[in-house]
């Protein structure tokens, strides 16, 4: 299991049930918020014993970089700077009690950015997801 006081990013932090997937993007439940080139889908679903507060997904379509090489340098550093925001975030999930905020970012622009940027963009997406919970 994670601990909130490391930077880390284990693989209970990372969305993997097909149902919850399904239920994120079937629509009804799930809110979102964009800041290009991000938009984030999230909402609160009930925590089993293995999740931890805070579940993301990152999804990077294939029409807007053909190249897999390039998709996955986006997906890094959506990861990256997801992992070194995330605390504030966790930290906020505390006072909801037996939740879990299950989020996927999904990246809408055509071309690269540096990574310094996908940072600044996180930080603010966080920022208004807290604002929100």
């Amino acid at each position: 299991m994670s601990h909130p006081g490391n930077n880390s990013f284990g693989k209970d932090e990372r969305i993997v049930s097909r149902k919850l997937i399904e239920t994120l993007f079937s629509g009804g439940k799930s809110k979102s918020l964009a800041a290009f080139p991000l938009r984030a889908v999230y909402m609160l679903t009930e925590r089993h014993a293995d999740m931890a507060p805070v579940q993301i997904m990152v999804s990077v379509p294939k029409r807007h970089f053909k190249r897999a090489v390039k998709r996955n340098r986006v997906k890094r550093q959506v990861r990256e700077s997801y992992r070194l925001a995330k605390r504030p975030l966790v930290e906020a999930m505390a006072n909801h009690e037996g939740m879990t905020l299950a989020v996927t970012f999904i990246w809408q622009a055509d071309h690269l950015y540096e990574t310094r940027q996908v940072a600044d963009v996180m930080g603010n997406i966080l920022g208004r997801l807290i604002e929100r919970l």
